[in-house]
């Protein structure tokens, strides 16, 4: 018998993999996904989110606990565990020295990404580097790597884990169970259900203009999260948390594929322009705040407008100020031909474009701070970077709801342990987008996700490692600290 199972194959998995197999447990981490495809959404991030109170290597000036929290707090307006969110925040100042040792590399921030110079440390290489780092460094501990694994369910005693049962995928993509896997603790890593389309259909339903918006979602990251452990967690008997409908969700590029798009698939002019429905008006502030803070509040956003459709309008003036996204924009010389190529209704987008740039009032534009460029006499306000568009050539972005996570998981606390009941299991632990909905309950930061994952997933091996009967040496734990 083994003694740490970890389901999932993301970063929260590998972190827990490493740490439990560090404190001398043997491991056995079941990705659902192939060996190509590894990696859940992870493979698909850019940075982490890291408190730290000086400079630090890729880390500029300083970013405090207290300034993180509030950072969070302000996104998720309040829907969030404060004791687990701190938790978080501080795992996050002292976690890359441990990631440097299983090979991560961090470089600065992207000349392209505003605002996170200060606040995000970038890993070269992107989210697929940091994964094959992991598992490169998995495989060298002697952590046993299955791939093509999903769990068909799990066998469970008051609360206690017992077994989980894989399976494979027979011609019509379905699980058949084939083999039953015994440990003497569990970490469930396994994502959230982004890309169930019958499970997002029953979350957000139909709506008055009897549409399914779910329907329309494209999803940014992995098909392989179909959430099949988490609804057998939740019929099982654990205890939840988290609203179905909330996610990280951004407003990505309509013509993005299905699944795995990622982050290239954003759009980043937003705020530098305005955003018009299908009937070609606005319906919100597009200068609300800085990107990183308030872009994954669009997605939704576009997911309650008719046919879960926007178009980002910018002019010439927008260009060079954001990250270009993999598909170019639709060019036009006029505000009338731009409607016309986007399909929209050209009265209602003309008067939309005239009523704004009306309303724009003069200041000192700058793109990098909370600028005194607005909108006065229209709704929706334009709260900084408002200007006119007038300039030629003009471009549209059709836009669709991207879903990253979703945020129902499973309830849990500061050991990671699942609760059954209220009471807290003895042997099975969680961590990741699996139990996220503790940290955000709606909104998002860039890079919290990974934050939460890496320190969750270090937990949550620890603490496996520990209720089979292993526990980490404080030398390594000091060690880590110490190379932060």
């Amino acid at each position: 018998m083994i003694d740490v199972l970890v389901i999932g194959g993301g970063n929260a998995a590998l972190c827990a993999a490493l740490m439990a197999r560090e404190a001398g447990a043997s491991v056995m981490l079941v990705e659902a996904a192939p060996r190509a495809w590894r990696g859940g959404n992870s493979q698909h991030t850019r940075n982490l989110r890291c408190m730290h109170d000086a400079p630090q290597d890729v880390l500029v000036d300083a970013y405090p606990e207290e300034e993180f929290w509030q950072d969070l707090l302000k996104v998720t307006d309040g829907q969030t565990n404060e004791a687990l969110a701190r938790l978080v925040i501080r795992a996050s100042g002292d976690c890359r020295g441990w990631m440097r040792r299983h090979g991560v590399h961090f470089q600065p921030s992207l000349s392209g990404a505003l605002h996170t110079a200060r606040t995000n440390a970038f890993f070269m290489g992107g989210g697929k580097a940091l994964v094959n780092a992991y598992y490169r460094s998995a495989e060298r501990l002697g952590v046993q790597v299955r791939y093509d694994s999903p769990v068909a369910d799990v066998e469970l005693r008051d609360g206690r884990f017992i077994a989980a049962h894989l399976a494979a995928r027979d011609v019509n993509g379905r699980h058949v169970p084939v083999e039953r896997i015994e440990a003497r603790s569990c970490v469930l890593a396994a994502g959230g259900f982004e890309s169930n389309r019958q499970w997002l259909r029953e979350a957000w339903g139909q709506n008055a203009r009897g549409e399914w918006p779910a329907d329309n979602f494209l999803v940014r990251g992995t098909r392989f999260n179909d959430g099949a452990l988490l609804r057998r967690m939740i019929e099982l008997g654990a205890d939840t948390i988290g609203d179905p409908t909330q996610a990280h969700m951004v407003a990505i590029d309509a013509r993005a594929p299905l699944y795995d798009g990622g982050i290239c698939t954003r759009i980043d002019c937003v705020s530098l322009g305005v955003v018009v429905n299908r009937d070609g008006q606005r319906f919100y502030d597009e200068g609300e705040d800085f990107w990183p803070k308030r872009y994954a509040i669009w997605g939704r956003l576009v997911a309650q407008q008719p046919g879960q459709v926007g178009f980002s309008i910018i002019d010439r003036k927008a260009l060079g100020r954001f990250m270009p996204p993999v598909f170019p924009g639709t060019r036009a010389d006029n505000l009338e031909s731009l409607a016309v190529a986007l399909g929209l209704p050209v009265p209602a987008f003309l008067d939309s474009l005239r009523a704004y740039n009306a309303a724009c009032r003069p200041g000192t534009f700058d793109h990098t701070r909370l600028d005194d460029c607005r909108t006065e006499g229209v709704q929706p306000i334009k709260s900084h970077w408002a200007l006119p568009i007038d300039t030629p050539p003009f471009f549209g972005y059709p836009l669709r709801p991207g879903v990253t996570f979703t945020y129902l998981g499973l309830r849990t606390d500061a050991t990671a342990a699942v609760h059954f009941g209220g009471r807290p299991s003895p042997n099975l632990f969680v961590a990741g987008e699996m139990m996220a909905g503790n940290v955000l309950g709606k909104g998002y930061t860039a890079g919290v996700g990974m934050s939460i994952g890496t320190a969750f997933g270090r937990i949550a091996g620890t603490q496996a490692a520990a209720a089979a009967g292993h526990s980490v040496n404080p030398l390594e734990a000091q060690h880590d600290c110490a190379n932060a």
